[in-house]
């Protein structure tokens, strides 16, 4: 479970409740600190691969060495969230690929060879504005607007040096500078907040410069929420969502595997929904571990 922002306190919370249902919580299984020895995934004198079940929860920390070992797990115990689904999550295109196919809108898309300059420069100019995305990044990292084509002929070079083998682009939406962000656990609607970007920016993340504002969700976002979060297997999902001005239509633009709990300051504005949250997430160990045994 990540620490800062209140994560702390909210571990505890989870802890207490699980205690309450007699099940044992081990916390600080980081697998950072995980080594493998034979048969077994250890860390800190645990055998993690002994565990009934293993709550990965640590935004923003995930190395390429403890993602494989939470694939390693994931094929021996439960996992929340299970690792194909939050693998999947963390890939822009293919996330957005599968959702566009299973009926969901997003933003129009491309996917180009690092080669394939032609096309990207055949997109700026049917679309004028387009944002390129590193496909695995996070909080709005490395996201870059390209308005024309003289700002995409400087970003290629860079981009090259990076030794990147594809381009992944969306169409830029014309919309109102915020979001949704909708809180799924276990198939069931938890919480909403918006976001909004700051002054000329157009990003809504907070890591970017964006803050949180009381939003209610109505109807049609909470089920195209709902729905995003079953296509991707997500046990646990925040789901981003947009208005189209043009299209006059809502769009998923992204679908998060660890949604982070409202923090101590923004509970203090009214965000109230993380005891439902952790009530949920407790509900769904539950189930996962009586389903183990």
């Amino acid at each position: 479970m990540y620490q800062n922002g209140g994560g702390d306190k909210i571990e505890k919370k989870i802890v207490k409740k699980l205690k309450e249902r007699n099940i044992e919580a081990i916390t600080g299984l980081n697998l950072r600190d995980a080594y493998v020895k034979g048969e077994h995934i250890k860390c800190n004198g645990v055998n993690m691969d002994e565990l009934d079940l293993f709550f990965s929860y640590n935004a923003g920390e995930q190395t390429q060495y403890q993602m494989y070992l939470y694939k390693a797990l994931n094929n021996i115990i439960p996992c929340i969230n299970n690792f194909d689904s939050f693998e999947l999550t963390e890939d822009k295109f293919q996330t957005n690929y599968l959702l566009r196919n299973s009926g969901i809108k997003t933003p129009d898309f491309r996917l180009c060879h690092r080669d394939d300059s032609k096309h990207l420069k055949k997109f700026i100019k049917k679309w004028r504005q387009m944002v390129y995305k590193p496909t695995d990044g996070w909080g709005g990292v490395g996201l870059t607007k390209i308005d024309n084509e003289a700002t995409l002929d400087t970003l290629l070079p860079f981009l090259n040096q990076m030794d990147l083998r594809f381009f992944y682009v969306e169409k830029f939406i014309d919309y109102d500078k915020t979001d949704f962000r909708i809180d799924i656990v276990d198939g069931e609607f938890v919480g909403c907040y918006g976001r909004k970007a700051n002054g000329s920016d157009w990003r809504t993340n907070v890591t970017s410069g964006g803050s949180v504002f009381l939003r209610e969700a109505n109807e049609e976002v909470v089920d195209l929420a709902k729905r995003a979060a079953k296509i991707t297997g997500l046990e646990i999902a925040g789901v981003d969502i947009i208005y189209d001005k043009k299209k006059k239509e809502y769009l998923v633009l992204e679908v998060n595997g660890i949604p982070a709990f409202a923090t101590p300051e923004q509970e203090k504005m009214g965000l109230d929904f993380n005891n439902k949250k952790i009530d949920k997430i407790v509900d769904l160990i539950d189930k996962k571990t009586t389903v183990k045994k």
